[in-house]
């Protein structure tokens, strides 16, 4: 390709992906249709046929699927520049309003103004989670066996069994289940087997206490780059893996501040992960967005990077399918456990649960951009502070 070309191509690539960054509200399904109108439609970058193939190979790699649909266009567009540029122009511009909001908070979040704000915005983040459950149960959970397998996921997640151990025994679940009906119940067999073994685990760490960990650049990057490396599913899982990671197991995060970095994340556009910005923010200011960001989003610029040539074959891979389609499930009851455990932190009155059910019956059934829904929650925060 003749250098003038290539780098008109990168230029096309920078102005679209900015664009989409900043405006691209109301969460991964909302970005991929935003994504195929530009890329099909109007500007005819790839046939549809070729956007449906990088659709689906983003659900067989771990990561946020809309980013690394970005990254997939901008590599087929202009080679591993243009993969570059389009993965960081669509990130850019939610991490750095993220970076602000994270800012802000640490600035003002004691006011009595930011504390009426976030006491609607809540509640609504809560019903956008929710909202987003309901919908990718509807085209994920296609079988009983999966809804099997989704209900013992969610069990073995309130339970604590880690996360990473719940999505492997789902996968080997529904790779095996799908055979035959003794495969499932070699498969729960086995299954049993692993989580004696793990429970055995988890009682001998439990036996000593933990030490405390010290905070440092490189363990918070470290942590996020792991979370970015096997985290399968929506955005909305990151959730429960940072609660697991931050909150539970290193103890950097409270759960106020979790439920507060989700708000921040909905407010924003783009991508979800950059919830990662704001608490990278919130641990060490401006360096810490930088690291957790970077560690957040690595993991898809290399796994897009090594499978894009691949997509032919993953699609025509039944395991993988199979395997992907056990994953969701267990996704998906990990955004259930998760979505309990905030809203029980996030719904404390009548007033919030009435903004939280306000929000989700305006998700369900008129289809509400979940950026006015968070505005709403704010106003009646703000609302209810000008009244007491």
């Amino acid at each position: 390709m003749p250098e003038a070309s290539r780098r008109a191509r990168l230029i096309e690539l920078a102005t679209l992906f900015l664009r989409l960054g900043v405006t691209a509200f109301g969460g991964p399904a909302a970005h991929v249709a935003m994504m195929e109108d530009e890329v099909v439609r109007r500007r005819g970058w790839l046939t549809r046929g070729a956007f449906l193939d990088y659709l689906g190979a983003t659900n067989l790699i771990p990561g946020p699927n809309s980013t690394e649909l970005a990254i997939h266009i901008g590599h087929a567009r202009a080679g591993l520049a243009g993969l570059l540029t389009a993965g960081v122009c669509f990130i850019l511009p939610a991490a750095i309003i993220s970076g602000i909001a994270a800012w802000a908070y640490v600035r003002w979040s004691m006011l009595p103004v930011a504390g009426a704000l976030l006491y609607g915005v809540k509640p609504a983040v809560i019903a956008i989670v929710l909202q987003a459950l309901i919908g990718l149960g509807h085209s994920s959970i296609r079988s009983r066996w999966l809804a099997i397998v989704a209900i013992v996921a969610a069990v073995l997640a309130a339970a604590g069994v880690h996360e990473l151990v719940v999505l492997g025994l789902a996968a080997f679940a529904s790779i095996v289940g799908a055979s035959s009906p003794r495969s499932r119940a070699a498969a729960w067999v086995l299954v049993v087997l692993c989580l004696s073994a793990w429970s055995g685990a988890a009682s001998a760490l439990a036996a000593e206490p933990l030490a405390p960990v010290p905070f440092t650049l490189t363990r918070l990057f470290l942590a996020f780059a792991r979370i970015g490396s096997v985290l399968f599913g929506s955005g909305y899982v990151l959730l429960a893996f940072v609660r697991g990671e931050f909150v539970e197991r290193l103890g950097w995060l409270t759960q106020q501040q979790l439920i507060d970095a989700t708000a921040a994340g909905q407010i924003t556009p783009g991508p979800v992960f950059t919830t990662a910005t704001f608490i990278g923010y919130l641990l060490a200011g401006p360096r810490g967005a930088a690291t957790a960001t970077l560690g957040i989003f690595l993991p898809a610029f290399v796994f897009v990077a090594i499978s894009g040539p691949l997509v032919p074959r993953m699609r025509r891979s039944r395991i993988a399918s199979a395997a992907l389609d056990g994953v969701n499930a267990a996704s998906l009851a990990l955004m259930a456990v998760v979505s309990w455990q905030l809203a029980r932190a996030a719904v404390v009155d009548w007033v919030t649960a009435v903004i939280g059910a306000a929000a989700l019956l305006a998700l369900v059934r008129y289809r509400v951009n979940s950026a006015w829904l968070v505005g709403a929650g704010a106003a009646a925060g703000w609302a209810r502070m000008l009244l007491h």
